[in-house]
């Protein structure tokens, strides 16, 4: 596999107007020790970025519009040659804001949407209006002629919501719609007794793999939810169709399920490089090395690469190159980055 940078998470601010209960980075407005860096460094490092990769690089927080100069760092990574796009929970979208997007060369914006109404959304983002805003921004979007994804956590709180969100998704105008098992990091450790069960998290997948046969409106992926992969290729299988590892498609290029170091990263706002944006341990900083560096050569990277280093069920799965497990997700339960994926009940072949 072409370990090549395709997908890039850069959290340019931790200062956030909402309080979600699984927040990766537990934002909030008053963030202490973690302030935003200046704009010389923003264009730094997207000369560091540029000057080895070309990947889409997602401007994310926190929430990106509180920073005043966020269509800067856009323009400027625009400008290098780099697809920009930006994650927002939509809550600040106006009419001015759209069009400082479509000029800033911004070509794809993220909203979330956790919720069919109000009620479910804003408890599950802890901020009354959160839902009014989502589907405000969603409105000016589309009134603007920006093209916009919806993602899309979820807990047992909002587990019924699925079908609904998704339908929503689509009434809505996104053009994907991203279906994310939250990983409990930052303020998610404190909700684990919400995880979906591993058994309800299968037949969820499975429930996937059917919409998406048929689903030809807009693109629907679930993500941090690696053995979809693995649940997909026995489905197809069942009913007669022959797939390869390699026919697997995927939104970022890849060909697998787990991509946290090695087709996606992420930077936060103190320079760290994370394997993906629910991984929180550093595979270096780019205040102390460049990003070249750091993708291609740190340990953590070359660990998550080498898929005989992964342990237990992982270790000896059939599935282990178009699946991974979720290795975030590993850490945030064992504690250990390379055990296996604790929410998969698949018992490989050859374990004993």
């Amino acid at each position: 596999m072409d370990f090549q940078l395709k997908w890039l998470a850069w959290e340019i601010t931790r200062r956030c107007n909402l309080h979600c209960v699984h927040c990766r980075s537990s934002s909030e407005m008053d963030v202490k020790g973690h302030p935003d860096f200046p704009l010389e460094e923003a264009r730094r490092v997207i000369d560091d970025i540029a000057g080895f990769a070309r990947p889409v690089v997602v401007l994310s927080g926190g929430e990106p519009l509180l920073r005043d100069d966020v269509f800067e760092i856009a323009s400027y990574g625009t400008r290098k040659g780099l697809r920009m796009c930006l994650a927002t929970n939509g809550t600040l979208v106006t009419p001015d804001v759209c069009g400082k997007i479509r000029d800033s060369g911004i070509c794809m914006v993220s909203l979330s949407l956790d919720g069919s109404t109000a009620e479910v959304h804003d408890n599950f983002r802890q901020q009354p209006g959160a839902f009014d805003g989502t589907i405000n921004a969603a409105r000016l979007f589309r009134e603007n002629g920006i093209s916009f994804l919806i993602n899309s956590s979820f807990t047992k709180r909002n587990q019924p919501e699925v079908q609904k969100v998704y339908r929503l998704a689509k009434e809505i105008g996104a053009t994907a719609w991203y279906m994310f098992m939250i990983v409990p990091t930052g303020r998610g450790k404190e909700i684990l007794d919400e995880l979906i069960s591993p058994e309800d998290y299968e037949e969820l997948l499975k429930w996937h793999y059917e919409m998406e046969k048929h689903e030809d409106q807009i693109l629907v992926r679930p993500t941090c939810a690696p053995h979809y992969y693995r649940i997909r290729m026995q489905m197809a299988r069942k009913e007669g169709i022959k797939v390869q590892h390699r026919s697997l498609k995927f939104s970022t290029g890849g060909a697998k399920g787990c991509l946290a170091g090695q087709l996606i990263a992420l930077i936060d706002v103190d320079g760290n490089v994370l394997p993906c944006s629910y991984f929180p341990k550093a595979a270096g900083n780019i205040r102390e090395s460049s990003m070249k560096d750091i993708w291609e050569n740190s340990r953590l990277f070359k660990e998550l690469r080498d898929y005989s280093s992964y342990r237990g069920r992982c270790g000896k799965c059939e599935y282990v190159r178009v699946c991974g497990g979720c290795r975030a997700r590993a850490y945030a339960i064992n504690g250990d980055y390379l055990a296996e994926e604790p929410f998969c009940n698949y018992m490989p072949k050859n374990y004993s």
